[in-house]
């Protein structure tokens, strides 16, 4: 009830399609501060190479990050940015998707720090980024939402369709060549799973999150050619139940993750949830720590800098609250941007090497591709063909054989 009155007075303030009336610009200042991504600028990044393949890669092992011509995004109200640019529970039911960790597209990199506006460094033709913001449960048009297919609300089980609406976008889209294009899309959900699971524990149990999640990556192996998949990791949720506020906004907790929030501390019900949860992460690990969904021109890698980490804090110990919207449990666009730093750096590091996050406290440094593998980390860790192990290997076999031939 709480969210569909808040609903209701945000249409009062009456949206025309995505942007405010001219005369509610000084709400539209004071609710979505649009100045502020103006007004502070971040230095600028880049690398000593930044510089595209002489020639289109053929297989997934040899992407450079200006290779990528591509990017989409799927997800849930993390990945569609509820209130993330917003400054008051007026914003919560508006989707920032242009400042959103893996897909947004506004301004520039100085602006606002992203992984779309990361790779437009290296490739500034890049198709997909998200341009701007969209209001919960209203149409909307790729025009507004770029390749950010994401949906609040959505459910694991949900993200087979999302991938089909992806998948029909891209073989539409002018000026996209499906067949030769190389595409990053960045998946997060389960999430939404977990904070329903006490509703349904068979619905949303960690066999479904898994079958569901298996269904998607084939649908996307099967159909999408040239593609990297980056699946992040799911958050451990339990210290969410320590953002508060004694506010109405935080009140929406409730509704959001009533299964998290709700249970007393200590109890058989939270512990329940919590060992559901660390299972959706096994499994999860699992399911991607193989050659499963590894192929020549396309792979799955499973990112997670996420999986152990604990909300920002002061010095003083407690919550950080400016990584935090109105509702206590969604990001600012000061936490997507460590989120979105967190992804670029695992994507530059090898399998069993990519860095975690232990909190968002301390800020992401950005890492460069290195001059001996420029390239985004795809292939397993032992599945990997290096030239040095192949050429190791040879030797070794022609020693058997001179050997046995002594013998």
């Amino acid at each position: 009830m709480l969210l569909c009155a808040l609903l209701a007075v945000c249409i009062f303030i009456h949206v025309d399609g995505y942007t405010l009336r001219e005369e509610d610009e000084r709400i539209n200042q004071e609710v979505f501060g649009t100045d502020s991504l103006q007004r502070r600028l971040h230095p600028p990044f880049s690398c000593p190479d930044m510089s595209p393949s002489p020639t289109v890669p053929s297989s997934v092992e040899y992407v450079k990050a200006a290779d990528v011509k591509v990017i989409a995004a799927l997800g849930d109200s993390l990945t569609t940015a509820i209130g993330a640019n917003g400054s008051n529970i007026l914003a919560i039911p508006f989707e920032f998707r242009q400042v959103s960790w893996s897909i947004g597209g506004y301004g520039t990199y100085q602006n606002v720090i992203t992984l779309a506006n990361i790779l437009k460094l290296f490739n500034p033709k890049l198709l997909g980024p998200a341009p701007v913001m969209t209001f919960h449960g209203s149409p909307t048009t790729v025009n507004e939402t770029g390749f950010n297919f994401a949906i609040t609300g959505h459910n694991t089980l949900n993200v087979s369709d999302q991938i089909r609406t992806m998948i029909d976008t891209f073989k539409s889209y002018p000026g996209l060549n499906f067949q030769e294009d190389w595409k990053v899309v960045t998946m997060l959900i389960g999430m939404n799973d977990i904070c329903d699971y006490c509703k349904d524990k068979t619905l949303f149990s960690p066999d479904n999150f898994i079958h569901h999640m298996t269904e998607a990556l084939d649908l996307m192996m099967n159909e999408i050619p040239r593609m990297i998949v980056n699946v992040v990791q799911i958050l451990s949720m339990k210290p969410l139940r320590d953002v508060q506020r004694p506010t109405l906004g935080c009140q929406l907790q409730k509704s959001f993750c009533s299964c998290l929030v709700q249970p007393e501390e200590n109890s058989t019900e939270l512990e329940e949830l919590v060992e559901i949860n660390h299972e959706f992460q096994r499994r999860l690990e699992k399911l991607l720590h193989s050659d499963r969904f590894f192929k020549k021109d396309f792979a799955v890698v499973l990112q997670p800098y996420l999986e152990n980490a604990r909300p920002p804090t002061l010095p003083n110990g407690t919550i950080d609250l400016s990584f935090f919207t109105a509702d206590c449990f969604h990001f600012t666009v000061k936490g997507h941007e460590e989120l979105a730093k967190g992804l670029w750096n695992n994507m530059f590091q090898p399998e069993g090497e990519k860095e975690m996050i232990q909190t968002l406290s301390e800020p992401i440094k950005l890492i460069c591709p290195t001059k001996e593998h420029p390239y985004i980390y795809t292939k397993p860790r032992l599945k990997s063909s290096s030239p040095t192990l192949k050429h190791f290997s040879m030797n070794a076999l022609m020693s058997l054989l001179a050997v046995i031939h002594y013998l």
